[in-house]
């Protein structure tokens, strides 16, 4: 009985060991610095539109007046402190409670809860969207190992 153990074991070790060679090592390279080419400027173009309307039959001689934009100031919204913790899910439900702390003081919110203004628009596992004054910003998940 131990020579049949013998004779199997060593039979498994061949098949093992053939199957499974050994790793190669891992050659390292040298890194070196990158320089880029030097690109040409691209080639641009414009349209000349004076053809014939084909529904009005007359011609397009007016230019097109392009339209002054005037600059948007928007205010600066200050958003509170936010710190996204973690998430606890139900194991019968797809509801999440989020652990989401407001300026130092932490709450349980679900999805469309508001608390001090803060209001949880939209969440994962990684990270949940909140709207503060209608303002939505994104904040990931803390002491997150990538």
């Amino acid at each position: 009985m131990g020579l049949v153990l013998v004779i199997w074991g060593i039979i498994g070790y061949k098949l093992i060991s053939a199957f499974s060679p050994d790793p190669e090592p891992v050659a390292f390279m040298e890194t070196t610095n990158f320089k880029s080419k030097n690109r040409a400027q691209k080639d641009t173009f414009s349209l000349l539109v004076n053809y014939r309307d084909p529904f009005l039959g007359t011609w397009n001689t007016s230019q097109p007046k392009k339209k002054q934009v005037a600059p948007v100031k928007k205010e600066s919204i200050e958003f509170p402190k936010i710190i996204y913790t973690g998430l606890v899910s139900g194991a019968h439900t797809k509801d999440h409670i989020y652990f989401v702390t407001i300026e130092g003081s932490q709450y349980l919110m679900k999805r469309g809860t508001q608390q001090n203004g803060v209001t949880l628009v939209s969440g994962t596992s990684k990270n949940i969207r909140v709207a503060y004054k209608g303002v939505v910003k994104t904040v990931t998940l803390a002491n997150e190992i990538p």
